[in-house]
């Protein structure tokens, strides 16, 4: 797995090889893969998103701190009302009339104090939600392309929502842990200043628990970070599965993949489910403990009582406060694996947020504007993927304005390669490649973009109508605009003959349409693009003769007055389009 989403930090060897994964420590990749427990870099890149909402986290703090004094007042207004509304067997109404007014007001104020938490946090958790995805989604549309050639878009997809959802969640149980840590500690305080003996003999039951923690953390933790592993390699599987159906069900491959990823799906499944007996195994630890001391104030405080050295309406409030005192414990228990995915998720999104961009407008990068000549130049250009092993060397030719070139050569020559620097998705090693007169380093990306059209050997359409496809380079085409540019390419026929014409909406990746059709989709988008430059990548390699002779005429008419790219196994295809034009190849 050499591009995993984690992106594992495995040295990497001269030959661009990873070593073997044995070299690398399991407590190395353990901590790459799954964070740390506690990472205060990743809580401050958590927070300079939470950061423009911070009025709303203190305001909900506030109500969470609101809440926790009604939860630790409630108890103290039931014993204000045994001991002084009832004592020596009469009832002093007044005493009774003031508590429970003062009760009312105290649940009308937790009511209010949770609905304004609960409200708060939630609205804010979903606002940062919302801005780690604008955030990640912008960024991964600049990253460079060497990037994500070595990355696994299925495992990348998947993660990436499972984490930013696991931030979400994040969120919201670390305002309202604030509540239980003050609610834990208040109850202490407020028990043992009632009496400190019997306050001493309530928390006895702690030490135990303790001691249970000890030991479940760490075995907790693992189980944790397995079933995120396993849920990410299942997840990784289905999507790769999903996309590459045609060919799975090409190589009748069905029943071999099924057990494939049945095998992943039971390893999940056998994860999730120890991790999830880890994190329950607490509750009834607490629970039992809960009534254990109960038990404890039930005996030693009832024989304290019938002794009369203890108010009833104190062992009334301790075991008021012995059955809220152990709710945050076992709360803060549960979120310990949230704040363990937190961790892990955290480290993956700002990996991913911290990926480079390599390539980047320099500081006083020029407008190529659109009157600009249209021509192109190599001048020995050096290329490599990896720097260490060229696939161009020292390559150097031009292409004059309106000028038609077709780039010929075996398989791995560096053709496309070629078609990749002139719109800079990478940059070269050495020398120099020239758009316009000008080097494409000295470029806005956007205006280079603006001047270059493309159509690659398999068109990418988008889910949308055929009309938005067409315009998709050029967002203020107009409709007629469009329709021109169909007509132009031979594509208005039979767009026209689909249910809704231009409105008709296309499945995934234009799944409806035939490869020609797509691909003369694709030409009217770079008739629309209306570009000095129009490259072709194999565009005509995988279609039937007809639509061939249908893409040769609308050659004809894309080239006009651009200059032009073509990488063609079939030299007919570029020759006999452009006999009007001055045409050459390059090999």
């Amino acid at each position: 797995m050499a591009e995993e989403l984690e992106t594992e930090r495995h040295d990497v060897r001269d030959d661009g090889r990873r070593p073997p994964r044995a070299v690398v420590g399991s407590h190395r990749i353990e901590e790459e893969i799954f964070g740390k427990l506690f990472d205060s870099n990743i809580i401050r890149r958590i927070w300079a998103f939470v950061h423009p909402y911070r009025r709303k986290i203190y305001w909900a703090v506030a109500a969470v701190l609101c809440f926790t004094a009604m939860q630790l007042a409630i108890p103290l207004i039931i014993r204000h009302a045994i001991d002084k509304g009832m004592a020596e067997g009469s009832l002093d109404h007044g005493v009774l009339t003031g508590s429970i007014i003062v009760f009312a007001i105290a649940i009308l104020i937790n009511f209010a104090a949770s609905y304004a938490q609960e409200t708060l946090v939630g609205g804010v958790a979903e606002d940062v939600l919302f801005d780690i995805r604008r955030a990640m989604f912008s960024h991964l549309q600049r990253v460079s392309l060497s990037w994500m050639d070595k990355t696994e878009v299925g495992r990348l997809m998947s993660r990436l929502q499972g984490d930013v959802n696991s931030m979400q969640e994040f969120l919201e149980t670390s305002v309202l842990s604030v509540g239980d840590i003050t609610l834990l500690f208040g109850i202490v305080i407020v028990m043992l200043t009632l009496d400190f003996k019997l306050g001493l003999l309530t928390l006895s039951a702690l030490p135990v628990l303790f001691i249970v923690r000890i030991f479940w953390l760490p075995r907790a933790r693992k189980s944790f970070m397995a079933a995120h592993e396993t849920n990410s390699i299942a997840n990784g599987a289905l999507a790769e599965a999903i996309h590459g159906v045609r060919a799975v069900q090409g190589m009748d491959r069905q029943s071999v993949n099924f057990m494939l990823y049945d095998d992943k799906a039971r390893a999940n499944l056998k994860t999730h489910l120890t991790a999830a007996k880890f994190a329950q195994v607490m509750v009834p630890i607490v629970d039992s403990l809960t009534g254990f001391a109960m038990a404890l104030v039930i005996v030693v405080g009832g024989a304290r009582v019938l002794n009369q050295a203890l108010d009833v309406g104190v062992m009334v409030a301790f075991l008021f406060y012995i059955q809220r005192f152990f709710d945050p414990i076992r709360s803060l228990t549960l979120q310990y694996s949230v704040m363990q995915r937190a961790m892990a998720s955290g480290q993956r999104l700002t990996e991913v947020l911290d990926v480079p961009i390599d390539i980047k407008d320099a500081p006083d990068a020029k407008t190529l504007s659109s009157d600009m000549d249209g021509s192109v130049e190599f001048k020995d250009v050096v290329f490599g993927y990896n720097p260490k092993h060229p696939v161009l060397k020292n390559v150097s030719f031009r292409v004059n304005p309106g000028e038609t070139v077709a780039l010929v050569g075996p398989t791995g020559s560096g053709k496309s390669s070629c078609m990749s620097l002139i719109h800079r998705f990478y940059d070269v090693q050495q020398g120099e490649v020239m758009v316009g007169g000008h080097d494409v380093r000295d470029l806005t990306q956007d205006s280079l973009g603006r001047q270059i059209a493309m159509v690659l050997q398999e068109p990418f359409l988008f889910t949308g109508t055929v009309f938005e496809n067409i315009r998709y380079h050029k967002t203020d085409a107009t409709r007629d605009q469009v329709i021109e540019a169909a007509r132009a390419v031979g594509a208005h026929d039979f767009i026209m003959r689909m249910a809704d014409g231009y409105e008709t909406v296309l499945g995934q990746r234009g799944g409806n349409l035939s490869l020609g059709q797509r691909q003369l989709i694709s030409f009217a988008r770079a008739l629309v693009a209306d570009a000095k430059i129009l490259v072709l990548d194999e565009a005509t390699a995988n279609i039937d003769s007809y639509t061939e002779m249908l893409i040769q005429k609308a050659l004809v008419k894309l080239l006009e007055g651009r200059t032009g790219l073509v990488i063609a196994h079939r030299l007919a295809t570029i020759r006999e389009p452009t006999a009007s034009s001055c045409c050459r190849t390059a090999s």
